[in-house]
C-alpha cells in the first residue's frame, strides 16, 4: 500500500511560479507510475500530467503542456509538478495519485490506486 501527501500549494499572481510536491510512503514507490490531477469547484477532476515509474517518460494534458512539468525522485519517494505561467483558470484542488499501470497517458481518476488528499492552488488575476 501507498500513502501519498502533497504540498507546496498557496496562492499566487497570474504569471508566477508554484512547486507541488507528492511524497510517498513505502519502500515500493518506483514500482508505480503518478499522476497529477486537479479539481475545480464546481467541475469534474480532470488529468494534468503523469510520469512513469523511472521518470524517463511523461505525459500532459493540452491545457498545462509547455507551463507544467513534472518530474520524481525516486531515492526520495517523491513526484514534483512544477508550474510556470500560472493562469486564474489552474486554480484548483491538485491531488497525486499512484497506479500499478504500465500505461503513460491521459488517465482516468477511475484508473488510479491510491491518492493523496490534495493541495489548493489559487491564481489571481
Amino acid at each position: 500500500q501507498v500513502q501519498l501527501v502533497e504540498s507546496g500549494g498557496g496562492l499566487v499572481q497570474a504569471g508566477g511560479s508554484l512547486r507541488l510536491s507528492c511524497a510517498a510512503s513505502g519502500r515500493t514507490f518506483s514500482t508505480y507510475a503518478v499522476g497529477w490531477f486537479r479539481q475545480a469547484p464546481g467541475k469534474e477532476r480532470e488529468f494534468v500530467a503523469a510520469i512513469s515509474r523511472a521518470g524517463d517518460t511523461t505525459y500532459y494534458a493540452d491545457s498545462v503542456k509547455g507551463r507544467f512539468t513534472i518530474s520524481r525522485d525516486n531515492t526520495k519517494n517523491t513526484v514534483y509538478l512544477q508550474m510556470n505561467s500560472l493562469k486564474p483558470e489552474d486554480t484548483a484542488v491538485y491531488s497525486c495519485a499512484a497506479s500499478t499501470t504500465y500505461y503513460i497517458g491521459e488517465y482516468s481518476p477511475n484508473s488510479m490506486n491510491y491518492w493523496g488528499k490534495g493541495t489548493l492552488v489559487t491564481v489571481s488575476s
